[in-house]
């Protein structure tokens, strides 16, 4: 494995960085959580007006204070760069009124007040009296929420009705008496056992207020419905900004929505190509999939064994690529595969904490009911997420303490750069022939081209670009990308109806997976030209990664 690199003296501009981070965790405790940073974890965050003039403020004071130091080295100057980027765009989406309106179906506060749960320890009877805490937090988390949304209502911005209605109905789950808040309540056995009668009854008395807070939550929801536009799209303007905040890149949004379409058709090809051979020349794309997913040896049954197979199918990629295609910290050689608490359907990884004693985790929610996995579809899934993919990037970040600061570590996180470098790992690994089974590569492209007609969707609805005669002609809307979304992509109709309320929620997320991976690609394509005989692609990944999760164009600019 090549050595650490050698610890640097903090500079001035580390010190605002570092400090920063402090900031953003006593703003955000779920933040602080997620970070593994302790101390806020009975808290929540401050959805109201207030707290998002508080956010706006530390990140105007972080700005000026940057103007009054200059960068000794490269690393500050990579530093200041993403900062004045990330927190420039965050004033300016502040600005435009966008933080107050924040409401979706996947990751508005309606969901990251519950999902800050999942990561929190319950070994312990202190851990169980800090999620009582936090419970406890809800009502007032939820109350300043509501406070924002009605703010921006009065300003005249509004989620479109589909988001407002799906988030009541996820507002009355969690208000209902089997919620989430019930069984995670319930459920507790701090050191292997039953809580004491006073830790019971505080959580119970949380769990019920959290139940409240969302039922009060859902009532303020269905009054805003009154206000919510019936049209999806948001417009060139507002979707400018998303793009860039899910990029950290300036993009043209007409050219990448042709490309698109072109990359889907390409992908398609490469389809047909794997489809023939798995059932000989002409064999349709479906009945290839079909047919491997009637392969019992490609089936698991059970919730266990598909823990235990992601398990094994993420230490065997780790071990065949630590100081072969990739350098691998000793503390990133540990990824923990779990079945998440909650049935979404989603497949995600939270990082490491600060000093690893939390590893980074990959966590599949399994829908209810849903009890048979196929192996060829998610095999790609696993590299996705683990490593080559988020782990391995979100983890050597982590770990570079003796090269960056923990902003750099800790605290910037831009979907394109990850998301991007994720989609780049999975075809990497095709590239490396782990995919060369033709029903793995069959799951890979599968995948791949969810991702591709993502873009097209996404651009497609929010820009009302021209939608192709064979997919309806006219605009693009919500109900002309249904179909084209169903025949792109090999997944239950449940998944598929949340999928295309997350693109029509989420403007410019959904669409940085495979434009992130283009951006990637391009990068490491132009070092290559740049390097000539010189270049080599483990030392390549090696450099980039070291940078941290910034944005695309800084990214750019820290490797030219």
């Amino acid at each position: 494995m090549t050595a650490a690199p050698t610890p640097r003296t903090s500079t001035p501009t580390d010190a605002i960085a570092d400090a920063f981070v402090d900031t953003i965790a006593g703003l955000s405790p779920i933040a602080a959580t997620s970070m593994g940073i302790t101390g806020h974890d009975h808290l929540l965050d401050d959805f109201s007006p207030a707290g998002d003039q508080a956010r706006v403020a530390a990140a105007r004071k972080v700005l000026a204070d940057l103007a009054d130091v200059d960068p000794v080295d490269d690393i500050d100057r990579i530093t200041q760069s993403a900062m004045r980027e990330r927190q420039g765009l965050l004033i300016e989406l502040a600005e435009a009124n966008e933080h107050l309106a924040d409401l979706n179906v996947i990751a508005s506060p309606v969901q990251g007040i519950r999902e800050v749960f999942d990561l929190m320890p319950t070994d312990t009877a202190t851990d169980w009296e800090t999620i009582a805490e936090r419970m406890h937090a809800v009502p007032a988390a939820v109350d300043g929420y509501i406070e924002s949304l009605r703010l921006a209502a009065s300003r005249g911005l509004v989620a479109a009705i589909r988001q407002v209605e799906e988030c009541v109905k996820e507002a009355d789950d969690l208000a209902g008496d089997a919620s989430f808040w019930t069984t995670f309540a319930t459920g507790a056995t701090p050191d292997g056992v039953a809580p004491a009668s006073t830790l019971a009854g505080h959580l119970a008395d949380g769990a019920e207020q959290a139940r409240t807070a969302y039922g009060t939550l859902a009532s303020a929801l269905r009054e805003l419905s009154e206000q919510a536009p019936e049209d999806d799209a948001v417009g060139r303007e507002r979707y400018a900004r998303f793009s860039r905040r899910f990029l950290g890149a300036a993009i043209d949004l007409d050219e990448t929505y042709e490309w698109g379409l072109a990359e889907l058709a390409r992908i398609v090809a490469e389809q047909e190509h794997v489809a023939a051979q798995i059932g000989g020349p002409g064999t349709a794309i479906r009945d290839a999939m079909a047919t491997l997913s009637a392969d019992p040896a490609r089936k698991l049954h059970g919730t266990d064994a598909l823990r235990e197979w992601m398990q094994t199918t993420s230490d065997a990629a780790l071990d065949a690529l630590a100081d072969t295609q990739f350098d691998i910290p000793e503390p990133v050689r540990r990824l923990e595969c779990r079945i998440a608490p909650t049935q979404s359907g989603g497949i995600y990884y939270t990082g490491p904490s600060e000093d690893f004693s939390r590893p980074g985790r990959m966590w599949w929610s399994v829908p209810a009911g849903v009890t048979e996995f196929d192996t060829w579809v998610e095999k790609t899934t696993v590299y996705h997420e683990g490593v080559p993919g988020h782990h391995l990037q979100v983890g050597q970040t982590v770990y570079r303490s003796a090269l960056l600061n923990r902003w750099r570590r800790m605290a910037c996180w831009v979907s394109g750069h990850g998301e991007g470098w994720a989609l780049y790992a999975e075809r990497l690994m095709a590239d490396l022939g782990f995919l060369d089974d033709p029903g793995d590569r069959m799951g890979m492209l599968d995948g791949q081209r969810l991702r591709a007609a993502r873009v097209v969707i996404d651009l497609g609805v929010h820009l009302g670009k021209p939608c192709p005669d064979e997919w309806g002609g006219g605009i693009w809307n919500a109900e002309k990308a249904w179909p084209f979304l169903t025949a792109n992509a090999n997944m239950a109709e449940g998944f598929l109806r949340f999928e295309l309320n997350r693109y029509l929620g989420w403007p410019g997320q959904a669409p940085a997976y495979k434009v992130g991976q283009r951006l990637w690609e391009q990068i490491r394509d132009e070092t290559a030209a740049r390097e000539g005989a010189d270049f080599d692609l483990k030392a390549f990944h090696r450099r980039a990664l070291d940078v941290g999760s910034v944005g695309l164009d800084t990214l750019r600019e820290a490797l030219a």
